[in-house]
């Protein structure tokens, strides 16, 4: 087994719950935010669809210059779904060609010159890559129970869905 086959192994897991989440994001809601400082319901749901393959793209790189993190607002719900879909895709190509030295290999984040992050790199797609997706995939769940929309179940019942009852 291959240091990366975890990894990929989580990412389908949870890519499934992931995607329930996302299917119940309202379109008509897409513009709502629960502050003025949040990012809108649909900047955040078409974050999260696209976190995969974005994480993956910069993680098959040795070293990356730190993103602006402008966030564009999805426009409907299939755009979000279609980049989960893809970003899923390509995340999981890519993930395949990191061999045990590459995932051991050291990953950087840079700002201007200035080194912000150097981890393993596998290091970097557990924090980011999964973690991060499961902090905003928690955000947007909030959102939706502020929307009243009922939330899916994720690692079991919620208010709205009981998979074992």
């Amino acid at each position: 087994m291959r240091l990366i086959d975890p990894i990929v192994a989580e990412l389908d897991q949870e890519a499934q719950t992931t995607r329930r989440v996302l299917e119940r994001v309202p379109e008509d809601k897409l513009p709502w935010k629960p502050h003025p400082k949040s990012m809108s319901l649909g900047q955040l749901a078409l974050h999260l669809a696209a976190t995969p393959g974005m994480i993956a793209t910069i993680a098959s790189q040795d070293r990356v210059e730190a993103p602006s993190f402008q966030q564009a607002e999805a426009k409907s719900r299939a755009e979000i779904l279609d980049a989960f879909t893809q970003g899923l895709a390509t995340a999981k190509d890519l993930l395949d060609r990191i061999d045990d030295a590459r995932a051991m290999g050291t990953w950087t984040l840079a700002r201007d010159g200035k080194v912000l992050m150097a981890v393993p790199r596998l290091a970097m797609l557990r924090a980011i890559l999964l973690n991060h997706s499961y902090h905003h995939r928690g955000q947007l769940t909030v959102y939706l129970r502020l929307l009243n929309v009922p939330v899916p179940s994720i690692y079991g019942p919620s208010a709205d869905e009981n998979p074992f009852g």
